[in-house]
């Protein structure tokens, strides 16, 4: 690695980096200046662990005392959509990751391209989400004998009848906190996105070298932390006590 790079790292015995354009007047070096920022990016990291947490306990709670009923509503979710969508965000992940890398070693038009990539798949992500979503507002045919479906949890959508009639509203749970759980991750998708799009017109402008790649690195987090909240949901809401 050489210099500038180290200097980017801020690590022991490196040479720092004073007077680049990036530098902001309230620091004495670009070392610095990333430490500040990966120290901001982690305190919100955890304060967003704290968010997600409590509505993971909220859902703990709800499975031990609606058990029927989340079997039952578990059941309706499309495992098939829920699975590509895990391979979907485990992907940008990678290409996420490549992008922070070819950043930090200059590579302009790589880091524009993986970030394209990265976009194109959350793009993905939530086109599979809206997919899932617009299901579960119409009436349909379950594959349940003679059971009629509609599981948007609103009063007015929510209806079910035939077998699932005596664990209705227990479902009614499940599928308020699998709207809450999923729609609170696609905010912070979407809110990804828009980042995103920011960055990648950052990176194809030339803004971007191995003395300065933070913002890169910044979002890299970010993202990664989305992706991991989802690998938390695909099997609680799509995997445990999918059957009796």
């Amino acid at each position: 690695m050489g210099d500038a790079a180290l200097a980017q790292a801020g690590g022991p015995g490196t040479v720092e980096v004073h007077g680049h354009s990036r530098l902001q007047h309230h620091f004495d070096t670009l070392g610095q200046q990333k430490s500040a920022a990966t120290l901001g990016m982690w305190v919100f990291i955890a304060q967003e662990v704290m968010f997600f947490g409590g509505m993971f306990c909220a859902y703990m709670v709800y499975r031990i005392w609606y058990y029927d009923g989340y079997v039952a509503g578990s059941r309706e979710l499309d495992l098939v959509l829920g699975t590509v969508n895990t391979i979907v965000l485990i992907a940008s992940s990678l290409t996420v990751a490549l992008a922070v890398n070819a950043a930090s070693e200059g590579r302009r038009q790589a880091t524009v391209i993986l970030l394209g990539l990265t976009l194109v798949l959350g793009l993905a992500f939530l086109g599979i989400k809206y997919v899932e979503y617009a299901s579960k507002f119409e009436l349909h045919h379950a594959h349940h004998a003679a059971a009629n479906v509609r599981l948007f949890p609103m009063a007015g959508f929510f209806h079910v009848d035939g077998e699932l009639a005596p664990v209705g509203n227990q479902m009614r749970m499940f599928m308020l906190l699998y709207f809450a759980l999923t729609g609170m991750h696609a905010i912070h998708m979407i809110i990804g996105v828009g980042l995103l799009l920011v960055i990648m017109w950052m990176a194809h402008k030339g803004a971007f070298s191995p003395q300065w790649f933070t913002p890169v690195e910044m979002f890299g987090l970010y993202w990664h932390f989305v992706d991991i909240i989802w690998i938390f949901l695909f099997p609680l809401l799509y995997l445990v006590n999918r059957h009796h």
